[in-house]
């Protein structure tokens, strides 16, 4: 991985999908010549529910159908992605993300683009084989470890 940002927000995702999220964004940046930055990656049931809110009982536009639990961004098994410019610091939100499918195809992760009612295409997810409803249900009954990450 080339950006330290990005290198930081990786540090805080699922101890399971940590090496297939780096593997896959290594892959990305060399077979395509691109930078990448996460632009979220771990997001807290909190954070997810006050995104949930806006545009319905908070100001602004909508922005995510999950609520609070819904997402696997929730369980560190999701990253958003965007391409960076030559400057390292300027990120290109019009790159095809599309490009990346191949390579995620490859490493067993799900693309946000290939969803039929709300197309995401900067997000790309492991979700090891447990529903979001799963997930939650595990972090309910305290089904986690010491740093707070579900057992799967």
């Amino acid at each position: 991985m080339k950006d330290k940002i990005s290198e930081n927000r990786l540090a805080a995702l699922h101890p399971a999908v940590k090496t297939v999220f780096r593997d896959f964004i290594n892959a990305c940046e060399e077979g395509l010549g691109i930078t990448l930055r996460i632009t979220q990656g771990l997001r807290t049931i909190e954070e997810q529910q006050r995104l949930y809110e806006t545009g319905r009982t908070r100001p602004g536009k909508k922005v995510t159908n999950a609520p609070g639990g819904a997402s696997y961004h929730n369980y560190g098994l999701a990253i958003d992605l965007a391409v960076l410019d030559a400057d390292g610091k300027t990120v290109d939100w019009n790159y095809d993300m599309a490009k990346l499918k191949p390579f995620a195809q490859t490493h067993g992760i799900e693309w946000g683009g290939d969803w039929h009612t709300l197309k995401d295409r900067p997000h790309f997810q492991m979700t090891l084989g447990y529903t979001v409803r799963e997930l939650r249900s595990k972090v309910d009954d305290k089904q986690t470890d010491q740093a707070g990450y579900v057992l799967v």
